[in-house]
C-alpha cells in the first residue's frame, strides 16, 4: 500500500485530481446552501411537544396510568418478560425477511403487536418515562395518518381495509423501534443480528439456485432476450426483485459492520456475510436492485471518503472482466425498450399517470382490490398490473398527492439529519453506521422507481424498521452504554 501511495503522489495527474477534489471541498464547505443543510434549526423535543399527536398522547396516556395504579397491576408484571421491549421490538426485525411460514406479513404483525404492547406497558408503569424525540417522527405518524385517511376513503373499503391497516401498524412500529432500543449495546447487537439475518437469507438463496428450489415464474424474465438465465432467486421473500429491495438495506450494514469491526475474527466473519449478500444479490438478476446497489455503494464511498470516487472507473473496468456474461449483458439491457418487462413497466405507468389525472387528490385506496377496480379503464395497450410499478406513483394510487408530499418531506428530513450527524461525527463505528443507513436508503429510493418497493409488507416493514435505526444510529454516542438485556 506505501509503495501504491508513493506511484499515485508522483503522478502529476493524480496530484491534479487532489487538487481538485481540495478545492470542490473548500467551495463545498463555504456553501450557503450547504451549512444551511447541515445546521438545522427549531429540532428539539420542545418543537413535537407543541403537535396535536403529542397533546392527543398526554391524554391518553395519563388515563391508561391512572387505570394502571387503580387495578394494581404494578404487582402482575413486576420483572415480567413483557416489560423487554427491546427483545420484542428486535423479534420482528430480525425474523420478518427469514420467515417462510404460510401468512409471514401476519406472522411478523404478530410479533409487531407484542412489541407495541410491551413499550405501552413501560409508558404506563413508568410516568417519568418519555416518548424519544427524533425529526423523522413526526412525519411518520402523519404519513401514517395520511395513509389511514386513504384507506378510509377508498373505493373499494372492504379490499383495501386489511392492507392498509397492516400499513399502518407496520409505518407506526417505527416510533415504536425508536422507542424500543435504550442502549448502545443493544442497537449495536440488533444490527449484527440483522447482518446475520441477511446472509441466512441470502445462503438460502444461493442453495436454491444451486439445487433449483423454489418457485419460478415466467413473467420474470424474457426468454426470448435472456435464453441464458434459467433460474431467479426469490429465497424466503418471494420475488427476486423484492430480495434485491431487502439486500439493498442488508449489504450496506455488513460494509459497515466489516469496516469497523475490531479484530481478525470479526473481520472475516463480516466479510464472509457480505460476500455470501453479494453474491445471493447477483443472483436475483434485479437490474433495479443492482443499479440500487450500485448507488448505494457510490453513496457510501463518498461519506466514507470522497476522494475514492476517482477509483470508481478502475472498479467498474474490473468488475467487466469479473462478472460473466449474462450478468453483463443483463445490466446493459436496462433502458432496452425491446424486453418485454422494461416495456411492460412503461405501459403501467402510461397507464397509471392516465389514471391519477382524475384520481391524484385523494387516491383510489391501498390494495390489489382497490387498483384492479379503477386501473383496467386506463390500462395503456391492455396491460394487466396488480401495482404501479413504482413506489412514488403508488403512494399517489394508494393515499392520493398529500401522502406522496409527506414522504418526500419525511425522506428529506432522513437524509439531512443523518448528514448532519455524519459531518459532527467523531467515533468511527457510529460513523460507519450512519453511513450504511443513509446509503442504504438512497439504493433503496433508486430501485423504487423501477418496482413497488412496498408490494411485499415485510419489505416494508423493514424499512420503516431502517428508518427508526437510522436515526438511533445518528444518535448513537448520546445512548447509555449497558448490556442489551438490561
Amino acid at each position: 500500500m506505501e509503495r501504491v501511495k508513493q506511484v499515485l503522489d508522483a503522478s502529476a495527474l493524480w496530484r491534479a485530481l487532489m487538487a481538485l477534489c481540495t478545492w470542490v471541498g473548500v467551495q463545498w464547505d463555504r456553501s450557503g446552501i450547504i451549512q444551511w443543510f447541515l445546521h438545522p434549526r427549531g429540532w428539539s423535543p420542545r418543537a413535537s411537544e407543541n403537535s396535536i399527536f403529542f397533546k392527543i398522547w398526554s391524554v391518553i396516556r395519563g388515563g391508561l396510568c391512572r387505570l394502571y395504579e387503580l387495578l394494581h397491576l404494578d404487582v402482575l408484571f413486576k420483572g415480567s418478560v413483557f416489560t423487554r421491549t427491546w427483545v420484542w421490538c428486535a423479534l420482528p426485525v430480525v425474523l420478518a425477511p427469514a420467515m417462510a411460514v404460510s401468512s409471514p406479513s401476519m406472522a411478523v404483525l404478530f410479533l409487531c403487536a407484542i412489541g407495541y404492547a410491551s413499550l405501552l406497558l413501560n409508558l404506563v408503569r413508568d410516568r417519568r418515562r418519555k416518548l424519544a424525540w427524533s425529526p423523522i417522527n413526526r412525519y411518520i405518524i402523519l404519513y401514517a395518518a395520511v395513509y389511514m385517511a386513504g384507506t378510509l376513503f377508498s373505493v373499494n373499503l372492504q379490499g383495501s381495509l386489511k392492507p392498509g391497516l397492516l400499513s399502518v401498524a407496520f409505518i407506526l412500529f417505527a416510533v415504536v423501534l425508536y422507542n424500543g432500543v435504550e442502549s448502545r449495546r443493544q442497537l449495536d447487537v440488533l444490527i449484527a443480528f440483522m447482518v446475520l439475518a441477511g446472509a441466512a437469507v441470502s445462503f438460502y438463496g444461493i442453495l436454491q439456485y444451486i439445487f433449483r428450489w423454489g418457485y419460478q415464474s415466467a413473467a420474470w424474465v424474457d426468454s426470448d432476450m435472456f435464453s441464458s438465465i434459467e433460474f431467479r432467486v426469490p429465497s424466503t421473500l418471494e420475488n427476486p426483485n423484492m430480495l434485491g429491495q431487502y439486500l439493498i438495506l442488508a449489504i450496506p450494514l455488513g460494509g459497515a459492520k466489516l469496516l469497523s469491526a475490531r479484530d481478525w475474527l470479526s473481520r472475516v466473519f463480516y466479510f464472509g456475510c457480505c460476500g455470501v449478500m453479494c453474491v445471493c444479490m447477483i443472483l436475483t438478476f434485479s437490474r433495479g436492485a443492482w443499479l440500487g446497489l450500485l448507488f448505494a455503494g457510490m453513496i457510501f464511498v463518498l461519506m466514507l471518503n470522497p476522494r475514492l470516487i476517482l477509483l470508481a472507473p478502475v472498479a467498474l473496468v474490473a468488475l467487466y472482466f469479473v462478472l460473466p456474461d449474462t450478468v453483463i449483458d443483463r445490466f446493459a439491457s436496462i433502458g432496452n425498450l425491446s424486453d418485454n418487462s422494461t416495456s411492460y413497466r412503461v405501459y403501467i405507468w402510461i397507464g397509471v399517470l392516465a389514471m391519477l389525472k382524475d384520481y391524484w387528490m385523494c387516491g383510489i385506496g391501498p390494495g390489489d382490490a382497490a387498483f384492479n377496480m379503477v386501473y383496467p379503464a386506463y390500462s395503456y395497450n391492455q396491460i394487466v398490473a396488480p401495482h404501479s410499478h413504482n413506489l412514488f406513483l403508488q403512494i399517489v394510487c394508494d393515499a392520493g398527492i398529500v401522502a406522496l408530499v409527506v414522504f418526500i418531506i419525511l425522506l428529506f428530513v432522513y437524509f439531512r439529519m443523518m448528514c448532519c450527524a455524519i459531518g459532527k461525527e467523531k467515533n468511527w463505528q457510529s460513523r460507519m453506521l450512519q453511513i450504511a443507513f443513509l446509503s442504504g436508503i438512497c439504493g433503496f429510493m433508486v430501485q423504487a422507481m423501477t418496482d413497488y418497493s412496498f408490494y411485499n409488507y415485510r419489505v416494508m416493514f423493514l424499512f420503516w424498521a431502517y428508518l427508526a435505526l437510522g436515526a438511533l444510529s445518528a444518535r448513537r454516542n448520546k445512548l447509555p452504554e449497558r448490556r442489551a438485556l438490561t
